[in-house]
């Protein structure tokens, strides 16, 4: 009986603190993913979907939705597709408003280091000269371009290109561009041998709005029908 009495003692004991331990705290809900409006732009070779960052880079998604809006990029085209390797795998593809008419006048840069973004697969990116000079001219990544990043600690103009977007479905039609047939001759400096022989033409560029959810119609019982006597 004692011995009984000390095993139930010791089980007793161990179990303690098993029971005095507070309930774990509840994970943490997950962060909202940052706001993005969504467009599809429409090109002779298919479409790709791109989702504009209008919270972490809302001066230039903001400039290029409004582009966007008045059908400033309908009409305009693919013209240039640069594989920094031999094999594709990474590289860029350009396109955008060559008809001056249509520009808006430029934006403000924002930088990487204030947005976040960076230069990655499926990034869209503003083209530039200096700082601040930016229009309606923006290209597509394909691999690890991150050294088009802002680098502070870079000399002289270290501030990058200013992602806004990324592809979110398309990418084999970017890449598609990517291997279009090449002009030898058109292009100027370190353009040349990088401008698209016949330019892929984009026919619209439109916001994508999601279809409301359909009604579910539930199915009613039908009565039977009254005996006839």
């Amino acid at each position: 009986m004692i011995r009984r009495a000390l095993i139930a003692a010791a089980v007793a004991g161990l179990s303690l603190p098993l029971f005095a331990q507070e309930a774990p705290p509840p994970p943490a809900p997950p962060a909202a993913a940052p706001a993005t409006v969504s467009v599809v732009m429409t090109t002779e070779l298919g479409p790709i979907t791109i989702a504009l960052e209008t919270e972490r880079a809302p001066i230039t998604a903001g400039y290029i939705l409004r582009h966007v809006d008045e059908k400033r990029l309908d009409g305009s085209a693919f013209y240039r597709a640069y594989k920094v390797v031999p094999d594709g795998s990474i590289g860029l593809v350009q396109a955008g408003i060559q008809d001056g008419r249509k520009l808006l006048p430029p934006v403000a840069h924002e930088p990487t280091t204030v947005t976040g973004l960076t230069h990655e697969e499926g990034a869209v990116s503003l083209a530039r000269a200096a700082p601040g000079t930016a229009q309606a001219q923006f290209f597509f990544i394909l691999g690890n371009l991150k050294s088009l990043d802002a680098n502070p600690a870079a000399p002289g103009d270290n501030l990058g290109f200013a992602v806004f977007g990324r592809v979110t479905d398309g990418m084999d039609v970017v890449r598609k561009i990517l291997n279009a047939p090449i002009s030898a001759t058109k292009g100027e400096g370190v353009m040349k041998g990088q401008m698209i022989e016949t330019p892929v033409k984009i026919i619209s560029v439109n916001r994508l709005i999601p279809l409301p959810p359909k009604p579910v119609v539930k199915a009613v019982a039908k009565k039977p029908a009254p005996k006839r006597r």
